[in-house]
């Protein structure tokens, strides 16, 4: 049962114009790169037309560059905040890679943020907002601003044992909200790190159908039982499958960019027109114009998340052995290893036979991932299949390893045992292995 899940999408492409499959290191199809340095998040797809090759260096020069408060001499890049929690894409998504957890307590959240709501549903059918600090916390504000609060994280250690005696211990942390304006009772919160944001044109380009065909195999096997978030697309206006963050909460790169310049930085654009404050705190700081990112440079923002290459596996017959445990313990039923792109308004990205060992489907992970926080029609238990492909260079990157929503595992093994609900079974399955069999199946990991 465990094995025909895990080639469900194999099945896939029996009903598609298949492309050819150019193998196992191609993890990105034609747009793989080949190289393990610290730009290995960061290059542009292998097979992007030299003519667009412009438009992504301009794009990389949105991501990286850091936005000043207004009035400034560079008028195309002021209009910070007021509130905000960092001043550029890239300083939460460094080198295009995934955030970390500050690392002592008392330290502040340089790659990380804390949604936030209250109970009940917004007219877009998604969370709540607070009438005070939206939907997430902003812990920075320009001068005359007043920043929205902070949150600390302190961990606790959780010790454990294999079925064959070896030890571990894994991180339970604990959020403390201090400095909150308006205090933080009744707050519905699920801190996150920032994900990483390569190969996600090749995600925006695998198509609705696909997923849902996904999920209705799952739903057949019966081992897993992944759903789709539909959610509110502020491009279209209408209802969506959900593909990025956290919890699959955005269908699309362009909501994606234009929803975390508004949140993240405080830049308006033409999605998300307001700046991200409540009406207490409006008052007459200065802005960047109307909209401060206009929609020739977010066009340019989306087309360089895009066009961001995957790094490619590296095959070694460890790997491999390791790759027939990670199926045989039923970790592929949601990593699902192949998937097929559609056709997509970017031709690099369309048509693609690519390995991102994801669903983009949401899953119960059990209560002690569990944020409690509704988010469209995810749970509070539900979290979306995290891709895979490339977290074997993560600590070249990014110098951590860091895994999870949170940030909490310290490392792949760590982030394993913290499975629980659908994914428990594999969880469990892990745990059996021997002690050598386990560190196979890690090195499959660290090959993708």
């Amino acid at each position: 049962m465990i094995e025909r899940l895990a080639l469900a999408s194999l099945l896939l492409l029996a009903f598609c114009d298949r492309p050819s499959d150019r193998g196992p290191e191609y993890s990105g199809g034609d747009t793989t790169v080949f190289t393990t340095t610290r730009e290995a998040y960061s290059s542009p797809a292998s097979n992007l037309a030299t003519e667009t090759l412009p438009d992504f260096t301009f794009g990389h020069r949105l991501f990286t560059t850091s936005w000043v408060t207004a009035p400034a001499s560079l008028t195309s890049f002021d209009g910070l905040g007021p509130i905000f929690n960092r001043v550029s894409c890239s300083g939460c998504h460094l080198k295009d890679g995934r955030g970390q957890p500050p690392e002592h307590y008392g330290d502040s959240m340089d790659s990380m943020l804390v949604r936030v709501s209250i109970p009940g549903q917004a007219e877009n059918g998604g969370p709540m907002p607070h009438p005070f600090y939206g939907d997430q916390i902003n812990d920075r504000a320009i001068l005359g601003a007043v920043a929205e609060g902070r949150v600390l994280v302190r961990y606790t250690e959780k010790p454990g044992k294999f079925p064959d005696g070896t030890k571990y211990s894994l991180r339970v942390p604990t959020y403390e909200f201090k400095d909150m304006v308006k205090g933080s009772k009744g707050l519905l919160f699920s801190p996150r790190v920032a994900p990483a944001v390569f190969g996600n044109g090749l995600l925006e380009a695998i198509s609705e159908e696909t997923i849902l065909a996904l999920s209705r195999d799952q739903a057949k096997a019966g081992v897993v039982r992944g759903v789709p978030n539909y959610v509110f697309d502020a491009v279209t206006r209408k209802k969506a499958v959900g593909r990025f963050g956290w919890k699959a909460n955005v269908s699309n790169l362009a909501h994606q960019s234009a929803g975390a310049a508004a949140g993240d930085t405080g830049i308006t654009n033409s999605l998300f027109p307001k700046e991200n404050m409540g009406p207490e705190q409006q008052q007459n700081f200065p802005d960047g114009g109307k909209p401060e990112l206009s929609d020739a440079f977010l066009a340019k923002l989306v087309f360089y998340t895009r066009t961001l290459a995957v790094p490619a596996r590296r095959v070694t017959p460890e790997s491999l052995a390791g790759e027939k445990l990670f199926a045989s313990s039923g970790c592929a039923a949601c990593h699902v290893p192949t998937i097929v792109t559609s056709k997509s308004a970017v031709a690099e990205v369309s048509n693609q036979i690519i390995h991102p060992y994801t669903d983009l489907l949401l899953h119960d992970m059990g209560e002690g991932l569990a944020d409690n926080r509704p988010d469209f029609q995810a749970n509070g238990r539900q979290w979306r299949t995290a891709p895979l492909w490339g977290i074997g260079l993560l600590k070249n990157v990014n110098r951590h390893e860091f895994l999870l929503h949170d940030g909490r595992a310290r490392g792949l093994q760590e982030a394993i045992l913290w499975h629980d609900g659908e994914a428990a079974f594999s969880r469990n399955n892990y745990m059996n292995l021997k002690r050598e069999e386990r560190e196979l199946l890690l090195q499959f990991l660290r090959s993708l």
